[in-house]
């Protein structure tokens, strides 16, 4: 048989090796990962049986493929009552927190709840034109967003950075209250230093006029059938015990069908012969370095990488790779008895927590870019959800900065601190318990040599046996589904032999998701 390794155990990596397993039995399918887990960035970490998410990730996609592959996994249970989550809870709760055993592999239907603060106030994200939108900002502010937008319209920039792409959607004022300090806590960089090709993969459609013609969309017969752009969905399908749970059932239906899975496996090189075809690749273990033959190779990992390790690289792509950017990630999971937010909503939610799933912090006064509310993603993620709260507080940092270096004890102090001026809570002395996580490489960046990706992508097109897939596998922020599908086109060049890689590479780029069509 063949032999077809795939490099990370990410959402991309294990679609990969599911469907080359399902679609043909030429192929000996060999997943290697660096860690322990299974998901990659969409991995759930589970901390005395509280669950955390490492970003927040809601399933939701335009692609029937895709929508399809999740219910196969995961069934649709559908949106449990308030009544139904605390009967199961009883049936599945275990002095742990929810025994995976007893817990039914399905997707839960939530609603989408997702908020701004800014200025000691809370906004709807996006944006809403409700009344307590423009109560919170104040006539003088509505006024000059009015008008700012208005004259956005009128004189349209011409896109060269991400800046330009905000401002010609929601005018200079909105910009500067809800998009520029948020942006640069986030990347790290200014918006104006950051390429509009982040906007256009991330918020796609999204603007006032969008999210106008969502609200009069409403209101108008056959509105399940509208089109509405992403980030304006209002229900999302979530694994019952968060993400990492897909990609888990996911690595053991690959195993049931002969695949293999090593962790703790980091590709280090690639192997390539005089006729830029790949011939094998290294990876290390335990302390010592495997070198192992292949036919196809598929990888995940980040391209930077990636290119580092491969021998005989033309000058042009390797400083293009070398150059490329990131961002990492650290969360601070926090556990409270209750959470100093009142619920203002008509959203029933057990104890009356506030029913967001994360709330984006644009308060220049602290570093923390969002928190998460676990307990609202799914209330099987905590352990005891009658009595306790459980959020991530999430910090954009880069590798080895005075925050990433920082212990897991100071940070966490520091991070009380800052929710505590916040006034989400009322002394330190509220935290029951936390627990640090860090994420190298979350997100790849759209500044420095990324201008110059094309000339990577081109080169990386010519090497005939390897694929790039996923986030990092491509340099694109890519939600989930756009992973997938990276993998679904692999698959099929696989099995057809086609060579051209263009159809890999040209995953997202719709601009809209139609509601109603999964």
């Amino acid at each position: 048989m063949k032999k077809a390794y795939i490099i990370g155990a990410g959402p991309a990596g294990l679609t990969a090796a599911y469907e080359l397993l399902k679609q043909s039995k030429e192929y000996e399918v060999t997943v290697l990962e660096e860690s322990e887990a299974m998901g990659g960035i969409s991995k759930t970490v589970n901390y005395k049986g509280n669950r955390m998410d490492m970003g927040g990730h809601r399933f939701f996609s335009k692609v029937p493929e895709v929508n399809e592959w999740w219910n196969n996994m995961l069934p649709l249970q559908g949106s449990p009552t308030y009544d139904d989550i605390i009967l199961d809870r009883k049936m599945t709760l275990t002095p742990g927190g929810p025994d995976p055993e007893k817990v039914d592999r399905v997707m839960l239907r939530r609603h989408r709840v997702s908020r701004i603060y800014f200025n000691k106030k809370f906004f709807d994200y996006p944006i809403s034109m409700k009344f307590e939108t423009f109560k919170n900002m104040g006539l003088i502010t509505t006024i000059q967003a009015g008008f700012s937008y208005i004259a956005a319209i009128l004189h349209k920039r011409k896109e060269k950075s991400l800046e330009d792409f905000y401002i010609n959607r929601f005018g200079r004022k909105l910009y500067s209250m809800f998009f520029e300090n948020y942006t640069e806590n986030l990347w790290g960089r200014h918006p104006s230093q950051i390429a509009p090709d982040w906007g256009a993969q991330r918020a796609k459609g999204l603007s006032v006029a969008a999210i106008i013609k969502d609200i009069f969309g409403k209101m108008l017969p056959g509105k399940k059938n509208r089109k509405v752009e992403t980030s304006l969905i209002e229900e999302f399908s979530y694994p019952k015990l968060g993400p990492g749970q897909l990609w888990d059932v996911t690595a053991e239906e690959i195993q049931k069908m002969g695949g293999n899975i090593l962790k703790n496996c980091k590709v280090v090189n690639l192997h390539k012969d005089e006729n830029n075809h790949i011939t094998s690749l290294t990876y290390e273990t335990n302390g010592e370095k495997v070198t192992v033959d292949g036919d196809v190779f598929i990888s995940s990992m980040p391209l930077k990488d990636l290119v580092g390790g491969m021998n005989d690289v033309p000058k042009k792509p390797a400083e293009v790779a070398k150059g490329l950017p990131y961002r990492d990630y650290m969360t601070v999971g926090i556990l409270l008895p209750k959470l100093n937010l009142k619920n203002m909503t008509k959203i029933k939610t057990i104890n009356n927590i506030v029913p967001d799933c994360w709330i984006y912090v644009h308060d220049r006064s602290v570093k923390l870019g969002r928190f998460q509310i676990y307990n609202n993603w799914s209330p099987y993620m905590i352990k005891d959800l009658e009595n306790t709260v459980w959020i991530g507080l999430e910090y954009f940092v880069d590798e080895g900065d005075k925050y990433w270096t920082m212990s897991d004890e100071k940070f966490t102090k520091f991070a009380v601190h800052e929710i505590l001026k916040m006034g989400l809570i009322d002394s330190p002395k509220d935290v029951m318990d936390s627990h640090v996580e860090r994420v190298k490489k979350a997100y790849p960046a759209y500044f420095d040599t990324y201008k110059h990706i094309d000339t990577l992508v081109n080169y990386l097109k010519t090497i005939d046996n390897l694929y790039c897939v996923g986030r990092n596998g491509q340099h694109r922020y890519n939600n989930i589904d756009h992973s997938m599908m990276t993998s679904f086109e692999t698959v099929k060049n696989i099995v057809n032999g086609v060579s051209n890689k263009d159809n890999i590479w040209s995953v997202n780029t719709e601009k809209e998701y139609h509601e109603g069509s999964k």
